[in-house]
């Protein structure tokens, strides 16, 4: 019996080292992601992963975003951002694709590159959907919007359906979502940052789950 309570004592200790080892996320995205804009401590990576901790959780993001990425350009870095440490990813890719007007299916068939290249790692991934607007014509925006969830579907992996959404569902005032963003009408300020963090943080919690439950 003696041996038996020090063995379990062992598992347990053993068990609860583990899960106190930090997850590593790495955050695969543009400008958005990189923090454009912003003091260093503004961006989406060390906000996001600030509430994360004061959520209880433990875990590293790793800031991969690239000002100016299209899906073409985080599909090149793919494979020297999955480090053996990484046991996550978050996509927030296809913005610079849209504003440029690209085809959708390009910007599909990257984004798919990329899910697929992660879950063959067995990687759990958290795909971050851009919305486009409704001057592109509505089957440009039909096909584009539909890119995210049906690769989702397609992968299995969490979805987040609007990066911007936090924002709008805060006000419909012009005047107030103005000082949500910056100058360029296009990046969030630090205030509309917090505001993305806090609806988009409970997903990123789903996805640090599933990388414990992987066994990271």
């Amino acid at each position: 019996m003696r041996n038996a309570g020090i063995i379990g004592i062992f598992a347990f200790c053993t068990a609860t080292a583990a899960n106190a080892e930090p997850v590593i996320v790495a955050a695969l995205g543009d400008s958005l992601t990189a923090g454009l804009g912003l003091a260093p401590e503004e961006g989406l990576v060390p906000q996001l992963e600030s509430w994360l901790q004061a959520q209880g959780e433990e875990v590293t993001l790793i800031n991969a975003g690239v000002s100016g990425d299209t899906t073409a350009g985080g599909l090149s870095r793919l494979d020297w951002t999955l480090t053996p440490d990484v046991q996550a990813l978050i996509v927030t890719l296809g913005g610079n694709d849209m504003l440029r007007g690209l085809p959708p299916a390009e910007a599909r068939a990257n984004l798919d590159a990329i899910v697929k290249g992660a879950t063959d790692r067995g990687l759990p991934v958290l795909l971050v959907a851009m919305a486009a607007p409704n001057n592109y014509g509505p089957d440009y925006k039909a096909e584009f919007d539909a890119i995210y969830p049906t690769l989702s579907a397609q992968y299995g992996t969490l979805l987040f359906a609007d990066f911007f959404a936090p924002l709008a569902a805060e006000t419909q005032d012009p005047a107030k979502l103005q000082s949500l963003m910056q100058a360029d009408g296009i990046h969030p300020s630090a205030q509309g940052v917090g505001l993305i963090v806090a609806g988009l943080g409970p997903k990123v919690r789903e996805l640090i789950a599933a990388a414990r439950a992987n066994g990271g």
